[in-house]
């Protein structure tokens, strides 16, 4: 989310963090989740959102948008996300992601014709995707309480703050021209449908097997935090104590 309203969205996510009843469960307590009975009651209303909006749109969108023209759509939005990338390689101390990146990002913007093409991947100059969220974790700061925020999803005081700084590391945040306004909403539109879209299926099975769909997403969500922090090496420093 990149128009100024994200900061109205995180503004009101903290708020409601600081509101929020804790819970005295042990099995909540364990998984860091001290606010699950507020938690689920937010993912209850985003499981109404989605199913509602955000999936039927999405649906249709994948129907309706040849494929073609889809991946062409993500790969301009994924192109425009590179300078934040950038930044926080730079901010985790490596030079060769950065340098990567920074190629990425000049071959796809000249080559890809503004990144509609990933020509970059074609050359074989390998990709990944970076936030200050995953920076503060690579320097050893703690998720924080978890935490479910309206419309936005998990969101624990780490990522958080990182989507808040992220936004100020976007160039296209302080660039202004005709029609940047229009940009900056359909850029954040399109990402959530395309976001959306692209998990559709996958989604689906995870509902369709999960016991306990809140708890399910839950995990999931750490294990993928923790893989991009490790950047996909096994977690060495947090193992059981045996």
């Amino acid at each position: 989310m990149r128009p100024h309203s994200f900061f109205l969205a995180a503004f009101l996510a903290s708020t409601a963090l600081a509101g929020c009843a804790q819970t005295t469960n042990p099995e909540s307590l364990a998984q860091n989740d001290p606010y699950e009975p507020t938690n689920r009651k937010i993912f209850e209303f985003n499981q109404a959102l989605d199913k509602h909006v955000a999936r039927p749109v999405a649906v249709f969108y994948n129907h309706a948008v040849p494929e073609p023209f889809r991946q062409g759509a993500h790969n301009v939005l994924a192109n425009m996300d590179k300078p934040v990338t950038f930044a926080n390689d730079v901010l985790q101390g490596s030079p060769s992601r950065a340098l990567q990146t920074f190629a990425r990002t000049l071959t796809n913007t000249t080559l890809g014709i503004g990144g509609v093409m990933d020509v970059a991947t074609w050359m074989g100059i390998p990709d990944h995707d970076e936030d200050f969220g995953q920076t503060l974790g690579v320097w050893g700061v703690g998720e924080g309480p978890y935490f479910v925020a309206p419309a936005l999803g998990p969101a624990p005081p780490r990522d958080l703050a990182g989507r808040v700084v992220d936004y100020g590391f976007d160039p296209f945040t302080y660039i202004r021209f005709d029609g940047y306004k229009t940009l900056g909403y359909t850029r954040a539109g399109l990402g959530v449908l395309d976001l959306r879209a692209r998990n559709v299926d996958t989604l689906d099975q995870i509902e369709r097997t999960s016991v306990d769909y809140y708890a399910t997403q839950r995990s999931l969500y750490r294990q993928y935090r923790n893989s991009e922090i490790h950047n996909g090496k096994p977690d060495t420093e947090n193992l059981p104590d045996l």
